[in-house]
């Protein structure tokens, strides 16, 4: 079988890609980056934008040759360059049509177990309106809607968890921690996805792919502190109100940490576990179990001591850039007046140099703080820094032997700069 697959450079889709393939089906992934495609593919990826594929005309032309469409594609909250409506809604409902008009019957949406009216979230809405268009088709679909998908990897959610889970001295828990999921092991989500692929079991039906166990949140953490291999540690309960300002400047800063995030939190993400297996026949593997047959690395635990860590090294560079950029407009006359006598040039130039360099920084601050191609960046500041770096020890050589180490600090800087790029992208 020919599968279109929808988001296959996600977190589940990477997993969705892999499985299929190694069943022997020919899966085409659909991507906004092919740069960010699964590797190893029989088939060439095909560029997406979700944001902008939002017509029945520009998905016809991607379904030549296609038997089957699988659509996880998914965020969790909107910004500025990424429409929810358009991601979760606008486009899935124009390929579900496309599909229709050109004869590809199956098709099998991704959607979460939270997708409900109650959820009271744009994430909850926007999906469930997907799903409702889809489940009104005359297509041969299939609607999941699975909890909390966990796997060997981490991202988003998971990955916060484990965050959490191996924070030092103590382990934070939002409110009371009793918040539930059922968590499914990506590997049998898989095989549910397989199933409504290869055969007419689950055609029209709305399925519910969840784990045998119900555990709450509290439990989630401190199973994975044990996962991970780090120490005993007390829980500490998070007030809610904290919780709900942590979620706000989340809405501010990015990060998997937002007002849509705790708002399906609190909502739950439960489901019936015999009418899932009833469905499918598919016994999910328990929580622990899929711990248990899956150890923990050093570079887990690397990921979970790093993942926090990260926003607090991207907060400090960008502070670092746009110091350097204010304090130096405020001292350019000064700084002018001794680069001009060193260089022996006219104080303007002197002045109109310092400026430039001023303002690169600032561009470097506001880069940094968008998250703009973190590798590229990286090498940008690293550049800069050792043109810093080299001018003032050609100019002022006695400040390699300063106390202080106006010019030696620059060494961790490019480190941290380095660090940053190399941690910073996510998938």
């Amino acid at each position: 079988m020919r599968i279109l697959l929808i988001g296959a450079s996600g977190f589940i889709g990477r997993e969705l890609f892999a499985a299929l393939e190694e069943r022997g089906h020919r899966v085409v992934a659909a991507v906004r980056n092919p740069a960010a495609a699964p590797r190893f593919a029989r088939e060439a990826p095909i560029t997406i934008d979700l944001n902008q594929d939002t017509t029945v005309d520009s998905w016809i032309p991607r379904l030549d040759g296609i038997d089957a469409v699988v659509n996880c594609a998914g965020i969790l909250q909107g910004t500025r360059g990424q429409s929810i409506d358009a991601i979760h809604d606008l486009a899935p409902a124009a390929l579900f049509a496309a599909c229709e008009r050109v004869g590809v019957r199956r098709v099998v949406q991704l959607s979460a177990i939270s997708a409900d009216r109650d959820a009271g979230t744009a994430y909850a809405a926007t999906k469930l309106a997907a799903d409702d268009k889809l489940r009104a088709s005359p297509l041969d679909w299939v609607v999941l809607r699975p909890s909390l998908v966990h796997a060997r990897g981490a991202y988003g959610g998971t990955s916060a968890f484990r965050a959490l889970a191996a924070y030092p001295f103590a382990i934070p828990v939002p409110g009371a921690g009793t918040q539930q999921f059922q968590p499914i092991w990506i590997d049998d989500l898989a095989r549910v996805v397989a199933l409504a692929l290869e055969t007419d079991t689950l055609v029209r039906k709305t399925i519910d792919p969840v784990g045998p166990d119900a555990v709450t949140l509290r439990d989630i953490l401190i199973d994975y502190r044990k996962w991970l291999g780090f120490g005993r540690a007390p829980v500490v309960h998070v007030p809610m109100g904290m919780v709900r300002i942590g979620a706000r400047l989340g809405d501010v800063f990015g990060g998997p940490f937002n007002s849509t995030a705790l708002a399906q939190l609190v909502h739950g993400n439960t489901g019936d576990a015999a009418a899932f297996t009833q469905a499918t026949g598919i016994s999910a593997t328990g929580w622990k179990a899929s711990l248990a047959a899956h150890p923990a690395h050093a570079q887990d635990r690397w990921h979970a001591r790093i993942y926090l860590i990260r926003p607090l090294l991207r907060a400090s560079l960008v502070f670092l850039w746009l110091a350097a950029a204010v304090v130096g407009l405020f001292a350019v006359g000064g700084w002018a007046s001794t680069l001009s006598a060193a260089l022996d040039i006219a104080p303007l130039g002197a002045g109109i140099a310092l400026v430039i360099a001023c303002f690169m920084d600032l561009a470097i601050a506001v880069l940094l703080a968008v998250r703009w191609k973190p590798r590229r960046l990286a090498l940008l500041q690293v550049l800069l820094i050792g043109a810093y770096t080299a001018i003032a020890t050609v100019l002022w050589p006695g400040l390699w032997a300063e106390a202080l180490g106006p010019l030696v600090k620059n060494i961790p800087i490019a480190v941290a700069a380095l660090a940053l790029g190399a941690i910073e992208e996510e998938r």
